[in-house]
């Protein structure tokens, strides 16, 4: 299963394209298998768990069949293993077809016929789509599951749809719907983008039947050569114009067209691989390069703002749909998500630990602390690899305090004492690294989808010691981590599970830097009032009698909100809240914030820098989440919604389902009847609702309208 982590967070998603470029006979001769195409699918699924767990699906179109017969296949499961339970049920399925199958010879042996299997069973066709969920909230479903499908008698206008994004424009995106005469059934962005393609889809087949009806046609004969000339690049730059967020979506079309497209920023990854027999995107370049058996430079990304199209034929190109826009690449995706065993990411997280070491050293110093008393451990098993980073440069760092000793002893001028570098010598030389596994969870419980009462008594049990670690009352303690995102974890388990052991002080190190913003790209870091970082800086404000700024803030927000998106006037008011304060005292405050109440040990928490987080990883620019540098209009004006939700003590997400309703659907003019303090109190604050659009207050007084936005 997927490895533990600290604080669980949950991505949207994985997803994996194919598309088979030869016969069926090709693959039965060559690979030895009927499905060498399910096959291959179920290899990328099952090494995108790291990617989710809670739901999975698969889907495939076979071409060239006749009327009279199934051409599209889905499947889609929420059970406790997904990705086993797809693709047990499809292979089921495919078993029971073919034992009807009528037989050929092959090599002496008498087997299922390529062809028959090819038209009569499911999930033997040539374009296969398939997706894994991760559920950032409790509630799962199939109707939450990709891919989703878009129907229709006529081939060319089946649409299917599955990707890893998320939209921050929703509420246009339905507005634009419905002023296409549309009536769209909800406002998650997975029913916008399958609407807004399909839209366009049928337009693109209205007018091409338009076209050769007036030209003779009849209408099999129009259909069969819609089928050819739909242009896929057309239909996308219509259909994504005017799309604000972070996103790989892939779809297939029922007469066999294909395409994935990437977001104009580079926030979400697609890699492709293409060869004479097949081609196929994933989530992530390691999954192709292993599943395939292909070197690196073999597998390619798919540039920022273009889709990789794939008419029926087979024929396949690069092409451009939307203007590029500076390159953002998720940081946090690659520390946290991707797969370590791709060589760029093993390095680039090797790189992340060794830049914590300096700042590591000179907290050591401040404390009073030497390597010799310290412990270095790391938490969650996805932190290994920048652990070991930090470790080797740890050693590194004694290594050259040694060679540095030795070169001042052989510098020595004759006559000169040599005890005090004697002394220094020794005390290098008895400095050993000290590497030891102090905690380990010991049940693997998923908290970020749990409501927060259960939440906190989950968490106090999922983590254990490893006894004979550390020395009581004597070591010191690293705890090394990938982030800390809302300081639950460690306050509920992670430090009172260490402290039981008696160390003097918890040093809690983490690879990235604080995060101080949510994520409105896929990542589930939705609620401002969550982040430790937030929560720290509000305290701060407060303790200081910065109340102002809080408020001030508040005020910009909820103007911001009223700001169109592509004004290129959508400023991230929230960075004004942590202005005041330095990184390192921040740090400090969440230090003490998560420090639990019966806690006897001394608590640090030290996190990565920006710039050290840009220098181990130079290709990999977005930040948003940690600088409020959004590569988006939406994701500013998003991250306004959240600072506004979290003023009027709304426990929604700043964006998804729930939030697009509350903004697009119920937003009303209030009216407020009366004169006195009581009623400037009440349209005081009605004038704070998102709910509300606007207060008007009669016949009110004259201080109202002074403080009543």
């Amino acid at each position: 299963g997927r490895a533990a982590m600290a604080e669980d967070i949950g991505h949207e998603c994985g997803f994996a394209f194919m598309r088979l470029l030869k016969p069926p006979q090709y693959y039965l001769e060559k690979y030895g298998t009927q499905f060498f195409g399910m096959n291959r699918m179920y290899m990328l699924m099952e090494k995108q768990r790291n990617r989710g767990q809670d739901g999975a699906g698969v889907a495939s179109v076979t071409l060239d069949v006749p009327p009279g017969s199934q051409y599209i296949h889905c499947e889609k499961s929420i059970a406790a293993d997904p990705i086993k339970d797809v693709f047990e049920r499809v292979q089921k399925g495919a078993m029971e077809k073919v034992k009807h199958a009528p037989k050929v010879s092959r090599g002496g042996a008498a087997v299922p016929d390529p062809d028959w299997v090819r038209h009569h069973v499911p999930f033997c066709g040539e374009a296969l789509l398939a997706h894994v969920r991760y559920g950032t909230d409790s509630e799962n479903s199939l109707d939450r599951c990709h891919p989703v499908m878009r129907q229709s008698n006529w081939m060319t206008r089946n649409l299917i749809l599955a990707g890893n994004f998320n939209i921050t424009n929703n509420e246009d995106l339905f507005s634009s719907l419905v002023k296409l005469g549309q009536h769209p059934w909800q406002l998650s962005d997975t029913i916008m983008l399958l609407e807004k393609v399909g839209h366009f889809l049928d337009k693109e087949n209205n007018d091409f039947f338009a076209q050769h009806s007036a030209a003779g046609h009849d209408p099999q004969t129009s259909f069969s050569l819609i089928a050819e000339e739909l242009n896929i690049g057309r239909i996308l730059r219509q259909a994504a114009c005017d799309w604000d967020g972070g996103y790989c979506i892939a779809g297939l079309m029922g007469h066999g067209d294909s395409f994935v497209l990437r977001d104009p920023s580079g926030i979400r990854p697609a890699f492709y691989y293409a060869d004479e027999d097949i081609i196929v995107v994933a989530s992530e370049a390691p999954l192709l390069q292993s599943v395939f058996t292909v070197p690196p430079e073999q597998v390619k990304p798919i540039p920022p703002g273009q889709a990789l199209c794939i008419k029926r034929s087979g024929d396949w190109w690069l092409e451009r749909i939307l203007d590029p826009l500076p390159f953002k690449q998720c940081s946090f995706e690659r520390i946290y998500f991707s797969r370590g065993n791709d060589a760029d990411i093993y390095r680039e997280r090797e790189q992340l630990g060794r830049l914590l070491v300096a700042p590591l050293l000179r907290t050591l110093d401040r404390l009073g602390l030497t390597l010799s008393e310290t412990v270095l451990s790391f938490v969650p098993n996805t932190s290994e690899l920048a652990f070991r980073g930090l470790a080797k440069e740890a050693q590194d760092h004694l290594d050259r305090l040694k060679d540095a000793i030795f070169k001042e002893i052989a510098e020595c001028s004759p006559g000169a004492t040599l005890d005090a570098l004697s002394k220094k010598l020794d005390a290098v030389l008895a400095t050993r690294l000290r590497v030891e596994k102090v905690v380990h969870k010991d049940a693997k419980i998923r908290t970020f989808i749990q409501e927060d009462a259960s939440r906190e008594h989950l968490t106090m049990h999922a983590y254990d010691v490893h006894y004979g670690t550390i020395q009581e009352g004597r070591d010191a303690v690293v705890a090394f981590d990938d982030s800390i995102v809302r300081g639950n974890t460690l306050r509920n388990a992670i430090l009172r599970t260490i402290d039981k052991m008696g160390p003097t002080h918890i040093i809690v190190v983490s690879s990235c830097p604080q995060i101080r913003y949510p994520d409105v790209y896929g990542i589930d870091m939705a609620k401002l009032g969550d982040l430790a970082a937030f929560k720290a800086a509000i305290s701060l404000l407060r303790e200081r009698n910065m109340s102002h700024i809080i408020e001030d803030v508040y005020r910009k927000c909820k103007a911001e909100l009223k700001v169109p998106l592509k004004s290129g006037k959508i400023t991230n008011h929230v960075k004004r809240i942590y202005e005041p304060f330095t990184p390192e005292e921040i740090s400090a405050r969440i230090a003490q914030d998560v420090r639990p109440f019966d806690c006897k040990a001394t608590i640090e928490i030290l996190y990565q820098t920006i710039g050290d987080l840009h220098r181990a990883m130079p290709e990999h620019a977005g930040d948003w989440y940690f600088s409020g540098d959004y590569p988006t209009e939406g994701g500013a004006k998003v991250c306004c919604r959240a600072f506004a939700l979290w003023m009027q003590g709304s426990s929604s997400r700043c964006y998804g389902v729930d939030s697009a309703l509350s903004a697009a659907k119920f937003r009303k003019p209030v009216l407020v009847l009366g004169s006195g303090g009581r009623e400037h109190a009440l349209a005081w604050s009605l004038s704070k609702s998102l709910d509300v659009s606007c207060v008007f207050v009669a016949p009110g007084n004259g201080g109202i309208g002074w403080d009543v936005d």
